[in-house]
C-alpha cells in the first residue's frame, strides 16, 4: 500500500562502477547555458521594433500609478539574475549528490517549457512592460507575444514546481493523521493533486497580483466574471488564470511523487512504456518533458478558447504602456475610446475574419468611453 512520497533530495544508492571518462553531457549542458545567456546579452534591448512601437510617443510616460517607482524593473532584473545563478548552482550540487532525482528532472522540464511562453502570452492577452530587457520582437516565435518577450521567464521552475513541496508535505501529514485506511493513503495521487490545486491557486494569485500591481505586465483583456478589478489596468482573471496554471502544477507534482518502493510516477510510466530501458533517467526525463509540454498546451488551449469566444470583453484601462501600440486584436479597446495606433499581434486575421486582423468597430466620440485618455503622469 502506498502511503507517502519523498519530500527531499535524499541520497540514493551510488553506482559502484562510476565511469572515469569525461562527462560530456555536463560539459555540453554547461556550454549550452553559457551560449544561451551570451546570445541574450548580444541581442537583448529595451528599444521597441516598429511593429510594436508607438511612433507618436516620446519617452515612456505612465498614465497609471503603479505601486512602485520606475526603478523596480532594474531591481527585478538584478534579483532574477541572482536567483537564476543560485538555482543553477543549487541544481549542480544536488545533481552531483543525487543524479537523476525526479525533482531535479522536473526542474529541467519546467524550465524548458519556457519555449512556449510567447504563445502563452498571446493566448491570455498577457502584455509585458516594454522596459524589460527583451528578445528581438520580430523573431518568429518571439513575435507571438503581444509586446515583448523578456528573459526573466526562464525562472519558470520557481513558478510551476514550487507548489509540489508544500503539496507533498501537506499530503503526507494528511496521510499520517488518517492512517493506512484513509482516503489519502489509498488514493495518494488524487490527494496530492487536490492539495496542489489549492496551494497552486493561492500561490499564483499572490504572485500575479504583486506582479501586475508593480507594472511587470498586465492582462489587457479578461472575462469580467471571475476576474478581480475588471476594466482597470490592474485587472486579473483570477478564476481563469489561477485555475489554469494548476493544469501544469498538478502533473508536475504527481510525476515527482514516489511511493514506498522509491519509484516516482514518471519512472514507472517510462518503465511501462519501455522507454530507453537501459537509460532509465533519460526515459523518465522524456516522460516528464512530454507530459509537462502537453499540460502547458492545455493551459494555452483553455485561454485560446476564451480568446476565440470573444468573452474577454473587459479591457485594462488606461493602457499603461503608451510607448507601445495598444494591443487590440478584437477592437474592444477602440470601442472603449482608447487612442491608437493599435496592434493586432499574430494569428488575429482568422479569428476576426477581416484582412487587417481587427474587426471594424465604431469608436465613441473623442474623450468618451471607459478608456478615453486622461492626464499622463510620466
Amino acid at each position: 500500500m502506498t502511503t507517502g512520497g519523498a519530500t527531499s533530495l535524499e541520497p540514493e544508492k551510488k553506482s559502484s562502477g562510476r565511469s572515469q571518462g569525461v562527462n560530456w553531457g555536463r560539459w555540453i549542458s554547461g556550454l549550452a547555458v553559457i551560449a544561451f545567456a551570451g546570445l541574450f546579452l548580444a541581442v537583448s534591448r529595451t528599444e521597441l521594433a516598429p511593429r510594436v512601437a508607438n511612433p507618436h510617443v516620446q519617452g515612456r510616460p505612465r498614465p497609471v500609478d503603479f505601486s512602485v517607482g520606475s526603478w523596480f524593473i532594474t531591481a527585478y532584473q538584478i534579483a532574477i539574475v541572482v536567483l537564476l545563478l543560485g538555482m543553477i548552482l543549487s541544481f549542480c550540487i544536488a545533481w552531483r549528490r543525487n543524479p537523476g532525482h525526479p525533482v531535479l528532472l522536473m526542474a529541467i522540464c519546467t524550465t524548458l517549457i519556457v519555449w512556449q511562453d510567447p504563445i502563452m502570452n498571446w493566448a491570455p492577452f498577457a502584455v509585458y512592460n516594454p522596459d524589460w530587457l527583451h528578445w528581438p520582437e520580430d523573431w518568429p516565435l518571439i513575435s507571438m507575444s503581444p509586446t515583448v518577450e523578456p528573459f526573466f521567464v526562464f525562472s519558470y521552475a520557481i513558478f510551476y514546481l514550487v507548489p509540489y513541496f508544500p503539496g507533498i508535505w501537506i499530503t503526507r501529514k494528511i496521510q499520517a493523521k488518517g492512517g493506512p485506511e484513509s482516503f489519502a493513503a489509498r488514493h495518494p495521487l488524487v490527494t496530492l493533486a487536490l492539495v496542489v490545486l489549492a496551494v497552486g491557486f493561492v500561490y499564483d494569485m499572490i504572485m500575479e497580483i504583486v506582479f501586475i500591481r508593480t507594472g511587470m505586465y498586465i492582462y489587457s483583456q479578461v472575462i469580467p466574471f471571475g476576474s478581480l478589478w475588471p476594466g482597470t489596468t490592474f485587472q486579473f482573471p483570477l478564476i481563469w488564470e489561477s485555475l489554469g496554471v494548476t493544469f501544469v502544477m498538478i502533473p508536475a507534482a504527481v510525476l515527482c511523487y514516489r511511493d514506498d518502493t522509491g519509484k516516482s510516477v514518471a519512472e514507472k510510466l517510462a518503465a511501462k512504456a519501455k522507454l530507453f530501458p537501459a537509460k532509465p533517467v533519460l526515459g523518465t526525463f522524456l516522460v516528464m518533458f512530454a507530459i509537462t509540454n502537453v499540460s502547458y498546451f492545455v493551459y494555452g488551449g483553455w485561454f485560446w478558447a476564451i480568446k476565440a469566444s470573444g468573452a474577454a470583453t473587459a479591457v485594462a484601462c488606461p493602457w499603461p504602456y503608451p510607448e507601445a501600440k495598444v494591443y487590440d486584436p478584437q477592437g474592444y479597446y477602440e470601442k472603449e475610446g482608447a487612442v491608437g495606433p493599435y496592434s493586432v499581434g499574430k494569428w488575429a486575421t482568422w479569428q476576426s475574419g477581416v484582412p487587417n486582423g481587427r474587426p471594424d468597430v465604431k469608436a465613441p466620440p473623442a474623450g468618451q468611453g471607459a478608456c478615453a485618455p486622461g492626464e499622463p503622469n510620466g
